[in-house]
């Protein structure tokens, strides 16, 4: 499928982007480091702060980035911050709100493997952004940029104690496939991670699910 822009427009649009936000950037790794510290604690308080925290980074990269900026060269943007937003707020009602999410790591496989996500959206992912030729401020980082934040989340709801509601992961899994394209065609190479982290992270929540006996 063709893309409405170029490679360069792609670029330039995350360098205006990332200069008029600063330090949103540093403030997200913050939170990030925030909801990793709660996912050590045994309270449901925990759970509904981390929450809050994947509420806040989806409803901003829908409203700033998607809607605010990726808009001005792919019209299709608006839809996506839409759906972003959405995200957000289902983030903030079920697991803010309702309390129906429980986030807490433990060393058992799949915290582990979300834990090797959370690593790689937060400290690969830019890091191999820069072995590729991206340097700051056009790059996508963790907590402001859509990619690097969905391998996150689906990192931390490997966390879960109990069953994720299925529908919690239809956004993050239908973005993960669209990384495939910016992979393929705006040499982002890193978002091959957004793409595993979306069909594997998907598949073993699922199956998860199903051990809990909890269909939701």
């Amino acid at each position: 499928m063709k893309i409405p822009f170029t490679v360069e427009q792609f670029f330039d649009i995350f360098g205006t982007y990332n200069t008029a936000i600063w330090p949103a950037q540093v403030v997200a790794y913050m939170f990030g480091i925030i909801a990793l510290g709660l996912a050590l604690r045994e309270n449901k308080l925990s759970s509904r702060i981390i929450s809050g925290i994947l509420a806040l980074f989806w409803i901003w990269m829908g409203v700033f980035y998607h809607i605010g900026y990726f808009s001005v060269i792919n019209p299709a943007a608006r839809i996506f911050g839409l759906f972003y937003v959405l995200q957000g707020v289902l983030f903030l009602l079920i697991g803010t709100i309702l309390g129906r999410l429980s986030l807490r790591f433990n060393y058992k496989p799949l915290p582990i493997l979300g834990v090797c996500f959370i690593l790689y959206a937060m400290v690969i992912y830019p890091l191999l952004g820069l072995a590729f030729g991206h340097s700051y401020p056009r790059v996508p980082l963790f907590g402001v940029a859509p990619c690097p934040t969905t391998i996150f989340t689906f990192g931390i709801l490997l966390w879960a104690t109990k069953s994720v509601p299925a529908y919690l992961l239809v956004i993050p899994f239908l973005w993960s496939i669209v990384g495939m394209s910016a992979a393929l065609n705006l040499r982002v190479p890193q978002d091959y991670g957004l793409v595993v982290a979306g069909v594997l992270g998907t598949t073993l929540i699922m199956v998860q699910n199903r051990k809990a006996k909890r269909p939701v």
